[in-house]
């Protein structure tokens, strides 16, 4: 990629996991924390830094400006010398320079190490603190838990072959195995491993080892055909859980609780199991046969699609992780959540070639027809979907939480209904597959610029070009401060028939636009004093309002200063917020310990959910800052919860202090 293509992306999807823009007037720790960043990311395949480029001015419609290397040749030389000297191993990334609009930029370009050179980390610091990973758009400190992950790249056997001390044979479950020669069987009558014993079987499938000369189970094998004791005992996470939730959201509520079914079985059988219980659930369409006399039934998503996703899952999850595999059935959908992201980058999940986190679990399957190895298990459930024209399954690897997540919709292509609901938009002149991407926003909740290239078949840049004339038309609500852009639906696209008779993309004019600002005042019983003598002095100051202040507000006084500019209007919720809390947030400098700032979030979060836009905006600083700084460390270490745990990064996802006296 050069200078220019790595600047139309990040304009294109805001921020990037593999593309980081930098002013770099110099080379500082950020620039140096991005290389090794990208160094170390398993599976990411290295990265690039952008030099010369800067946030553009908030009222320009791009996030990204070129602002210009004044001395390049200064800048590669630095970056050289520190590359061959700060870090435990000698990294050599690629520069290239090209003039944009008339200024110089430079692109870096940062392999991924070898697995046996991970981790790369500082010298001077040491581990684990001088070590970082890149999660999402942005660059961690490793914690104990990632080298353990760096380093197991580093071996040359994968981690299903790991010897589990203490087990023998005696601790299989003979049925599993009984399972295996049957199917194996049926596949290939004349396999020479069948003639063998149970030993001996085990063994050549690399699921036996010798430890002190004695032949203990592997992962791979307790995995595959251990008892359910032992599963229990060795991997106590490692289920499965079929979950019904009723409506279209998840539901926190004890007098409509979800059902879960809970299975722990060695895979051989839970993969039988888990399927019947899906298939259960699945609706039934229904049609007649050519000459009109006889009925035919078929499940809505068809079967094979769901073994595929199944055995996806269950394969490729991370057994290093301990949680269980969630099937999470909803009104409208399926979602499978798995420990672990993808090896596999999302765009070229259905592409061929297969990357597997467990090799000789993946062997074992594929021997069985359980499972293909050349990675087109996906690309079969795409070309299912389509020809029982419903819409294609979607998919979401988050590398920051280590989950990957299939969601699959119950609901078919341009039906009448659609096409009665796409009625409403007629004037925008939408294109057939501009139909699908609204149809899949209503559906899931977001569209992303990857969902948007599987429909239209275009490049990131075309994709991000349809995605924003749909924003303009008033369709869809553009974020763009995640760690990639993705939008949501707006009000008209969701409930046209009650909104108002404005045409698509009509702007509202500012007389008629409301603000919630005011809601963040507290409500203070009674009439205000004529004077300031008696107001409580810790009141946080009133921001500057148009027109005459709210009834409610008058006799306060003028002197005040005003609140510093924000993006946009403060939450409704916020006017359950205690005075004595809201001095406290007032009281915040810029430089105040974490502690200070994680104490005032989780005594909001107590008080009612709030999203990362709500909490920034109430303590004045940057989203993005927000979450990595404060956040994500209260969700690990268990100050914080979801509001929507099944998905970490649902457009709604809100956060809520945890419940005090219960573990996390």
């Amino acid at each position: 990629m050069r200078c220019q293509e790595l600047f139309d992306e990040l304009n294109a999807l805001d921020e990037h996991p593999r593309v980081d823009a930098k002013t770099a007037s110099e080379v500082g720790s950020g620039v140096m924390e991005t290389i090794c960043a990208y160094s170390n990311e398993p599976g990411l395949g290295g990265g690039y830094l952008l030099l010369g480029v800067k946030e553009c001015d908030p009222a320009q419609e791009q996030k990204y400006c070129i602002a210009g290397i004044p001395n390049p040749d200064k800048i590669q030389m630095d970056i050289a010398n520190q590359c061959a000297t700060r870090f435990n191993r000698v990294l050599r990334p690629e520069c290239f320079v090209e003039v944009l609009e008339g200024k110089t930029v430079i692109g870096v370009f940062v392999q991924e190490a070898q697995p046996g050179d991970k981790p790369i980390y500082f010298k001077k610091i040491g581990l684990p603190k001088g070590s970082f990973r890149r999660i999402g758009s942005t660059n961690q400190h490793c914690t104990d838990d990632d080298l353990l992950v760096l380093n197991q790249e580093g071996k040359t056997r994968p981690y299903d072959e790991t010897i589990i001390p203490d087990t023998t044979i005696d601790d299989l479950d003979q049925g599993a195995i009984a399972d295996y020669r049957r199917l194996r069987l049926e596949i290939d009558p004349n396999a020479e491993e069948l003639r063998l014993d149970d030993a001996g079987l085990l063994a050549s499938l690399n699921c036996l080892q010798k430890q002190d000369g004695i032949l203990r189970p592997t992962v791979a094998c307790l995995v595959l055909f251990g008892s359910r004791k032992i599963l229990r005992k060795y991997f106590p996470m490692m289920r499965l859980d079929y979950i019904r939730v009723p409506g279209r959201e998840w539901v926190d509520d004890p007098d409509h609780p979800f059902d879960t079914i809970e299975m722990r079985d060695p895979l051989f059988r839970m993969i039988p199991r888990g399927q019947a219980a899906i298939m259960d659930d699945i609706p039934v369409a229904f049609s007649f046969t050519p000459d009109g006399l006889t009925r035919q039934e078929a499940p809505r998503i068809p079967p094979r699609v769901i073994r595929e996703a199944l055995v996806n899952a269950l394969m490729h999850r991370s057994y290093q992780i301990h949680g269980p595999v969630e099937v999470i059935r909803y009104a409208n959908r399926l979602e499978i959540r798995n420990p672990g992201h993808s090896l596999k980058p999302v765009e070229n999940l259905g592409e061929p070639g297969s990357k597997t986190r467990n090799p000789n679990i993946a062997s074992v399957l594929h021997e069985t027809n359980y499972a293909e190895t050349k990675g087109s298990g996906v690309r079969v459930m795409q070309q299912l979907m389509e020809r029982a024209n419903l819409s294609p399954p979607t998919f979401e690897s988050d590398r920051e939480h280590d989950q990957f997540n299939a969601t699959f919709l119950m609901h078919h292509f341009l039906d009448k209904q659609d096409i009665a609901w796409l009625a409403h938009f007629k004037d925008a002149g939408l294109s057939d597959d501009e139909a699908r991407i609204l149809i899949h926003a209503r559906e899931n909740g977001w569209v992303n610029n990857g969902i948007c290239r599987y429909y239209t078949k275009l490049d990131t840049l075309g994709a991000s070009g349809i995605l924003r004339r749909l924003r303009d038309l008033g369709l869809l609500q553009q974020h763009p401060h995640a760690s990639m852009t993705y939008y949501t639906p707006t009000k008209r696209l969701l409930h046209p028939d009650v909104t108002d008779n404005k045409s698509p993309g009509q702007t509202v004019p500012d007389h008629e636009k409301k603000t919630t600002l005011t809601n963040f005042i507290p409500v203070i019983p009674g009439p205000l004093p004529a004077s300031p003598q008696g107001l409580p002095t810790n009141l946080l100051p009133l921001p500057t309002m148009p027109g005459s202040l709210p009834a409610n507000l008058r006799g306060l006084p003028t002197n005040l200063p005003p609140l510093p500019t924000m993006p946009g209007p403060l939450p409704t919720m916020a006017e359950s917020i205690p005075t004595n809390l809201i001095a406290e947030i007032h009281g915040l400098g810029k430089r105040s310990p974490p502690a200070d700032i994680q104490s005032v979030i989780e005594q909001l979060c107590r008080i009612q959910p709030f999203t990362a836009d709500e909490l920034a905006l109430i303590l004045n600083r940057n989203k993005k800052w927000v979450k990595r700084s404060y956040l994500s460390p209260m969700i690990r270490d268990g100050t914080l919860e979801y509001t929507i745990p099944e998905s970490s990064r649902h457009p709604n996802q809100a956060y809520t202090a945890a419940k005090r006296g219960e573990t996390i």
